[in-house]
């Protein structure tokens, strides 16, 4: 899976020409590694399913469950461990299934219970667990007890399970606090009660139409340990935990006058009235500047949660596992909820939103081992997922750094021929860190974000209630390419997807790729059979002296095998005799009768060490 190119002769460098002993010395151990790994979920690469995206088998337009079923052979060649399904239960769709009505039924528009039953069989008979989501910060507002809530009285055991609270002011009309909507204004909404008169005001984080649970409520607990159990019983080998970190909220509920945004992380924190014992970022801690602040998120009441599911899912063998979406800083206070007797994995939000920097790559890596490492955890790695922009885009952008919820047509577009090739690049190092880490659906094929989406087709409910000022997170979304030259690119029968696919999807179909040298899913394939062969994700990581304080080069060594990412705009030339096992892109060789091999910018490369 590596391809050279003939480039004139290069004058040696120092260290070049030691036979590779520049690719042997190495600095103090980063990560001391797991050796063999003692759960799956430890070193586990793991692919998300965005259902409604993936693969539609009943020509509705939206992909479904049978769609998945039908396509498990491309993750079984892809070289998976598990793949994670996003929501697929019973829900209004108004924000994409993420307002759950019924958390034990699937929802008629991506199949029955029947047919997850069958995707379940289906993927274990390939060797591939499955993970599903699980919402708990909030429910639909058609969810039952939330109806029962609004046609009950205030003060009523119903409404106990959400946050209804009285307004301010003499005749309560005034919302209880300051609190802003994630997804664009207030975070109340008022109710009119049974008699007709205005009411209580509850509680949403996100739209009108997601009321937050009340977790002080042992009810709600009861409930969602049952449902836990209702999947586990029909054999589920985990779950990915949405808003791990907002399910508490701080005692009294007091007013604080910052924002958090779906990407950016909190604006405007007033101080001291966060978390509590947050560090305020020195450099060496891994910050970006994603985590969510303020009195609604990161309490540590949520760990009394995570606590007693740890112990739900010990009832069950197989190494059933919990994974924690909790946009948290610094990766210290994000360990916090991957301790021995909480979850088992947390997604690494201050990698995804490092950028395309050697130092501050370095950095936030050996953060996130020195944190991990300290609870005994595995890093969870991960570079795009359905709420951010896909990383080929990012990365081609003209600052990766930048945290943007959705791109528009209007935006400064990025470079696309770039982007794919740092994306490949990122994917490369990330996937050759110990560890375990997650794929979204797509990246495979290296796909970028849509980013001319009509306005007119966005669905993202932040779009709107941002009243237009955020493009949202369609743009990742979009319906995958399967067939270059079919309707839909084959996504398909119908031939017309919820979202339109882009002219340019053709290049990324996944048909045209198969069984292609060099192309973005068979080097895919090759990094995820190497990755399990050489045991890379059960390693050790240390830094290669050479390149340790480099302002252009990644290099780290794990097991018998190199890492070297060049994020410099010139070359950089190896070890004469270095033995490329795998490459992101074309490698250069010049030539000498001994010729050396350069990588180029933008590129990563293992080596054998």
């Amino acid at each position: 899976m590596t391809s050279t190119q003939s480039v004139p002769a290069a004058t040696p460098a120092d260290d070049t020409a030691d036979g590779g002993g520049v690719l042997r010395r190495a600095g103090a151990v980063v990560h001391a590694g797991s050796g063999a790994a003692r759960q799956w979920w430890r070193d586990a690469v793991i692919y998300q399913v965005y259902p409604r995206s993936f693969a539609d088998a009943n020509g509705d337009g939206i992909g479904d469950i049978p769609g998945v079923t039908a396509r498990l052979d491309h993750l079984e060649t892809l070289g998976v461990d598990a793949v994670w399904l996003s929501p697929f239960y019973r829900s209004p769709q108004n924000d994409a299934g993420y307002d759950v009505a019924d958390y034990r039924d699937v929802d008629p528009l991506f199949g029955t219970l029947a047919d997850f039953d069958e995707l379940l069989a289906g993927a274990h008979a390939r060797g591939i667990r499955v993970i599903v989501d699980l919402v708990p910060n909030h429910t639909s507002d058609q969810h039952a007890w939330f109806q029962e809530a609004l046609a009950t009285a205030p003060g009523s055991p119903e409404r106990a399970r959400y946050m209804f609270r009285d307004g301010r002011g003499a005749d309560g009309s005034q919302e209880p606090n300051n609190w802003q909507s994630i997804f664009g204004g207030p975070a109340w909404t008022r109710v009119t009660e049974p008699d007709g008169t205005p009411g209580q005001w509850y509680l949403h984080l996100f739209d009108s139409t997601q009321p937050d649970l009340d977790w002080t409520n042992p009810e709600v607990r009861s409930e969602f340990e049952n449902v836990l159990r209702f999947w586990l019983d029909r054999g589920v080998d985990g779950f990915r935990v949405d808003v791990a970190h907002g399910m508490i909220k701080a005692e009294g509920l007091p007013d604080w006058d910052g924002h958090v945004e779906m990407v950016a992380g909190s604006a405007d924190d007033a101080a001291g009235e966060s978390t509590g014992d947050v560090d305020p970022g020195a450099p060496e801690d891994g910050s970006t500047g994603a985590g969510n602040q303020g009195p609604m998120f990161d309490q540590d009441g949520v760990h009394e949660i995570y606590r007693a599911w740890h112990q739900v899912l010990a009832e069950y063998d197989g190494d059933r596992c919990l994974v924690a979406e909790a946009w948290v800083e610094p990766l210290s206070r994000l360990a916090r909820y991957v301790r021995p007797d909480e979850m088992h994995q947390a997604f690494n939000f201050s990698f995804l939103t490092t950028g395309w920097d050697a130092a501050a790559l370095r950095t936030v890596i050996e953060a996130s081992y020195r944190a991990n490492d300290e609870v005994g955890a595995p890093t969870t790695w991960v570079l795009s997922n359905h709420d951010v922009v896909r990383h080929p885009s990012r990365l081609g952008s003209a600052d990766p750094s930048l945290k943007v919820n959705g791109v528009f047509a209007t935006d400064p577009q990025p470079d696309e021929e770039l982007g794919l090739r740092r994306a490949r690049a990122a994917s490369l190092l990330m996937l050759g860190l110990p560890g375990s880490a997650y794929l979204f659906q797509g990246e495979e094929l290296g796909l970028p974000e849509h980013t001319s989406l009509p306005n007119d087709v966005r669905q993202d409910p932040g779009h709107f209630r941002t009243g237009g000022a955020e493009a949202g997170r369609d743009g990742c979304r979009v319906p995958l390419p399967w067939a270059a030259d079919a309707p839909g690119f084959g996504f398909g029968p119908a031939g017309e997807p919820w979202l339109p696919q882009p002219a340019s999807f053709a290049r990324y179909a996944a048909d045209v790729q198969y069984g292609v040298p060099g192309s973005t899913f068979e080097t895919y394939r090759a990094a995820l059979a190497l990755r399990k062969a050489e045991g890379l994700g059960q390693g050790a990581l240390a830094w290669l002296d050479a390149w340790a304080d480099s302002p252009d080069v990644v290099a780290l060594r794990n097991q018998d095998v190199v890492v070297l990412a060049n994020l410099g705009t010139e070359p950089v030339l190896l070890p004469r005799g270095a033995e490329v096992l795998l490459s992101s892109g074309p490698v250069l060789t010049d030539r000498s009768a001994d010729p050396q091999t350069r990588v180029p910018a933008d590129t990563t490369v293992w080596l054998r060490a």
